[in-house]
């Protein structure tokens, strides 16, 4: 086919419906397996994972005991604590095989994509997995911080006794949230390599811009107070004016002063 001048085709591209089933089946038994070996060996550290869970708030129970009040985590059911090992495994077991599961999920995926899609889709991977993890490991290191604010307002002489379960929601949640915000640059850089929206269109809304980010912060973060608000919107505006600026930079590389969408009459086509 390369004497012709054709490119080769991936044969996934044309296997059967039955085929890629079968694919998708041997794949997802793969995730499976790796995911069940994992969570038994999260059980066996369980004692180490659930220090690294509960560690933002031992620091409001230290201040909180020396202030002479009384706060901690509780369980409240007889199988509780069974459940809390369990549901801790499991998580310990979904971040640990990320890379497993976002791997065959990309293979599975690739022979449906053309040449220009798949490499958009590995630097989209290559650069989305390092800012989701920065955004934990920034809301990781401010939940300590967060956690003794709050629970500071417990008055004197009354205790504030956690149930597990929901410190955890709490928890995981912040991780999340930090971690999914610190994605937006990536979506900006990505629209721009796409010719979805110019870098000056960005440039000329920064006002709203910052709107949303700030917006975003205050309904994304748990506890909705200022400082978690802030330390959100305060990074995620910094790596959005980064990405604003890569997509500046993409224009001018591309000559291009205006968006498709400009360029296009009331009756034709976008290229999208």
């Amino acid at each position: 086919m390369r004497k012709f001048g054709l490119r080769k085709r991936d044969p996934k591209a044309e296997m059967t419906l039955i085929e890629h089933l079968r694919e998708l089946r041997n794949r997802l038994f793969q995730i499976v397996s790796f995911l069940v070996v994992a969570t038994i060996v999260g059980w066996f550290i369980y004692d180490f994972t659930f220090d690294l869970l509960k560690r933002p708030i031992d620091f409001a129970i230290a201040d909180a005991a020396a202030e002479g009040r009384e706060i901690g985590l509780v369980l409240a059911g007889v199988a509780d604590a069974f459940t809390l090992q369990l549901k801790v495994s499991a998580t310990f077991a979904l971040i640990v095989t990320a890379p497993v599961w976002l791997w065959h999920l990309w293979r599975f995926i690739t022979p449906g994509l053309q040449q220009k899609e798949r490499r958009y889709g590995l630097i989209f991977m290559f650069t989305a997995l390092p800012l989701f993890f920065g955004g934990v490991w920034l809301a990781y290191t401010v939940l300590p911080l967060a956690m003794d604010l709050l629970l500071g307002f417990t008055p004197q002489d009354v205790s504030n006794l956690l149930p597990v379960d929901r410190y955890l929601n709490f928890f995981l949640r912040t991780l999340i949230v930090f971690g999914l915000g610190f994605l937006a640059p990536v979506v900006l850089v990505m629209l721009s390599l796409a010719n979805v929206v110019a870098g000056s269109t960005m440039v000329k809304y920064w006002r709203q811009v910052i709107m949303v980010v700030v917006v975003f912060g205050a309904v994304a973060t748990p506890t909705g107070d200022p400082l978690n608000m802030m330390l959100l919107a305060g990074p995620m505006l910094i790596l959005v004016f980064g990405a604003i600026g890569i997509a500046v930079l993409i224009d001018k590389r591309r000559g291009r002063t205006q968006e498709w969408s400009d360029s296009l009459g009331d009756d034709e086509a976008s290229p999208l």
